[in-house]
């Protein structure tokens, strides 16, 4: 498809339906994720806004095995055993669906030819962030043992609707039984590794929204996303619990202490002073 007039200036995943006119959203951002759209020649994200004039062209065979510096993944740093790994939005943290071509662990020989590495928790594909990678089977024994004691911090920022005033911990139980949307139960939460502890960090009146600070130490899948929507404060761009339309999910994870080793990722939606604790 040659990109006409009336689709200049609308995302890539929702264009595509005049090429697929069958096909969900969800699909359409699937194939860009897997690599098989491609703009003008090269790999585009669901996002992307396209411009009057650009050659969109869709495969039928899933990608090539992907490059870490094709996608944006690379290394942040190694120590005392771990490392840490960039996982841009939109990049599949594990392989699914036994697709072995574009997903962060995926590449993980490739990023760490020397070692045996192991990762070692996932982010949503729509979050941004920090990848923790165990370098040899010590090293992700010594997560587990450290992961159940309570000796991990992990920190993320989030753009959320609505002004968050105060700090507030959020210790709801959650029902995962669902495979796409989580639900808060009435009941806290047993597990104390399971609380998210919100700090206001900035509120941006133009956008009606609040940057926030969210650690946690043992999360739950989509725990964040859902207990701040629990709050009536849902992430930008999370639509699917309830929060406003965005470029993209503003959820990123931007810190992670294990043990005496620290790492840090830079966040694409916030500014870098943002970051500091």
């Amino acid at each position: 498809m040659i990109v006409p007039s009336a689709l200049s200036g609308i995302r890539l995943d929702r264009a595509l339906a005049e090429l697929l006119p069958e096909t969900g959203l969800r699909h359409r951002r699937r194939l860009c994720e897997e690599g098989r759209v491609t703009v003008n020649a090269r790999r585009a994200k669901p996002s992307l806004k396209l411009m009057e004039g650009m050659e969109v062209r869709v495969s039928e065979n899933s990608c090539e095995p992907a490059r870490p510096e094709d996608l944006g993944v690379y290394v942040l740093g190694a120590e005392d055993g771990f490392a840490a790994v960039y996982k841009p939005e939109g990049v599949h943290s594990a392989v699914i669906d036994g697709r072995t071509n574009c997903s962060v662990e995926a590449m993980l020989p490739a990023l760490f030819p020397e070692y045996a590495p192991v990762l070692l928790n996932r982010l949503d594909n729509p979050t941004s962030g920090i990848l923790l990678v165990a370098l040899n089977a010590g090293a992700a024994q010594r997560y587990q043992h450290i992961e159940d004691r309570g000796g991990i911090r992990k920190e993320y920022l989030a753009e959320v609707s609505g002004s968050v005033v105060a700090p507030v911990t959020i210790r709801r139980a959650l029902d995962v039984a669902d495979r796409r949307v989580v639900r808060v139960l009435d009941e806290d939460s047993s597990d104390p590794l399971r609380q998210t502890a919100v700090e206001p960090i900035r509120h941006e009146a133009s956008s009606a929204s609040t940057l926030v600070r969210c650690r946690i130490a043992k999360g739950a899948r989509h725990q964040i996303r859902v207990h701040l929507a629990s709050i009536g404060h849902p992430i930008l761009g999370d639509t699917l619990y309830a929060g406003p339309e965005a470029e993209r999910l503003h959820l990123h994870h931007y810190r992670l202490e294990i043990g005496q080793a620290v790492f840090q990722a830079p966040c694409p939606f916030a500014e870098e002073d943002s970051a500091q604790p």
